[in-house]
């Protein structure tokens, strides 16, 4: 964008700070991603389908063969030991352990052919989200979070269109993605959109502490009302002016500006609670931690956020299956997942909502087609091929596309690469081949490495 044109758009500093400004910790500002929001909203399709997105990464990588692509004529251990019960849509299976989603898949659009060569949890996390390869910064990759990473799905939109009524546009919870205790991985949040674009996270820790109760962020204590933190404000302030140099930014004032939004916004933050929520509808969705997220991701797009992603809580279980596959999927995995799923779809589509929200089901791969030599039988990490799933926000549900070979080891017919499909999440959110983000340099990056699977819509 040339220079000229970023003085045209007639923007004070102080209506700059205000659109760009976000809740995590800020990196310095860069004057062309100033002007993002005005630069692309152009290239936002208008009449777009979908609203909103649900983003449910399902951490650790599921099983293909035990969930949406059962090969009951396999040979081996590509077999597995669980057999596909038919579905609410003749010709399409699903595993015996997902009865409730079998129920749903008139809604989905299931795709068996996914793919991409990233091997370690790291780099598929970080091509699931955000549709661009992890760039090692080493000769042994490391994959955690760094200021160079690609941004994810919700960063994007954080900059595209900002805050909206006090919430932002992004939302993650209820944990980070992340190997055990040690690193965090890349691409959940903004990479080289800055720091400011972050999405909000909020997340859960320890047993009392779960999602659906309102964020300990959001909470004043008793004693100080909202007026009272409006006249403490105001003094810091006045206590501030003055002190500012073009060498420190005010990335704190900018944060309070944003968490006083949200104060403001007539509790729109009430979102993230389900106390007000029938007692049906929590035992529809159950009580499992994923459970009570997607119940808060469905009050969330309600409310208007954008992109709400969903972390399968890996902290206490997760997909990686290396050993205790069979058992661990049965009793721990599948259930929970396949009840809040199967709900979250049966309660959007209920409330007039599916129509408009697009609900992502994807790991960050799949598992092999053959099991390992652990005593207790497991999957391994592959990335050859894989299923994801989409519903909703104007995808043809009822369906499947692409097929693995007889083995679930890779594509058959019609292989999508992840690039493709997180350029088709963009694409039902309005966005075209010509949309860019800014990074914090100011230079253009087009949010769609390829181009979307228009053949699902």
């Amino acid at each position: 964008m040339p220079r000229q044109q970023q003085k045209s758009g007639g923007l004070s500093r102080r209506q700059v700070i205000r659109t760009g400004a976000g809740l995590a910790p800020l990196a310095p500002l860069a004057p062309l991603a100033f002007l993002a929001n005005e630069a692309n909203g152009a290239s936002l399709q208008p009449t777009a389908t979908a609203r909103a997105c649900i983003f449910l990464h399902i951490t650790g990588g599921p099983a293909q063969q035990e969930t949406f692509d059962m090969k009951p004529k396999a040979t081996g251990a590509a077999r597995g030991e669980f057999d596909p019960i038919a579905s609410r849509v003749p010709g399409i299976d699903v595993c015996e352990f997902m009865p409730k989603t079998a129920q749903m898949t008139h809604h989905l659009s299931i795709i068996r052919s996914m793919h991409h060569d990233q091997t370690f949890h790291g780099g598929g996390t970080h091509y699931n989200l955000t549709g661009r390869p992890h760039q090692p910064r080493t000769p042994q990759p490391e994959y955690y979070l760094d200021s160079r990473d690609a941004p994810c799905v919700g960063a994007v939109f954080q900059q595209l269109i900002g805050f909206r009524a006090g919430l932002p546009a992004s939302v993650h919870l209820p944990f980070w993605i992340q190997q055990g205790n040690v690193g965090r991985f890349a691409g959940q949040d903004a990479g080289f959109l800055g720091q400011r674009f972050n999405p909000l996270r909020v997340f859960h820790v320890g047993k009392t502490d779960l999602p659906g109760s309102l964020p300990r962020t959001f909470r004043l204590p008793d004693a100080i009302p909202v007026s009272r933190l409006d006249r403490r404000t105001s003094l810091l302030t006045s206590l501030e002016r003055g002190r500012e140099t073009p060498e420190t930014p005010s990335r704190w004032k900018r944060q309070r500006e944003r968490a006083m939004e949200i104060l403001h916004a007539g509790g729109a933050w009430q979102a993230f609670s389900i106390k007000d929520e029938t007692p049906e509808t929590r035992e529809l969705y159950g009580d499992h931690k994923f459970a009570r997220s997607c119940l808060v991701a469905r009050r969330l797009v309600e409310a208007g956020v954008k992109v709400v992603q969903v972390n399968w809580p890996g902290h206490e279980t997760h997909f990686d299956t290396h050993g205790g596959h069979f058992p661990d999927m049965k009793n721990t995995l599948l259930p929970p997942m396949d009840r809040a799923y199967a709900a979250l779809l049966q309660d959007l589509d209920q409330r007039g909502l599916l129509d408009d929200t697009l609900v992502v089901w994807s790991g960050e791969f799949g598992r092999t087609p053959s099991l390992n030599g652990n005593k207790t039988a497991g999957r391994d990490h592959w990335p050859w091929v894989y299923t994801s799933v989409l519903a909703g926000g104007g995808i043809r549900g009822g369906r499947h596309f692409g097929s693995s070979d007889p083995q679930a080891a890779y594509p058959h017919e019609d292989p999508v690469h992840v690039s493709r499909f997180v350029a088709t999440i963009y694409h039902a959110l309005g966005c075209t081949e010509e949309t860019v983000v800014h990074d914090v340099q100011g230079r253009p990056h087009h949010v769609m490495q390829r181009r979307p699977l228009l053949q699902i819509f």
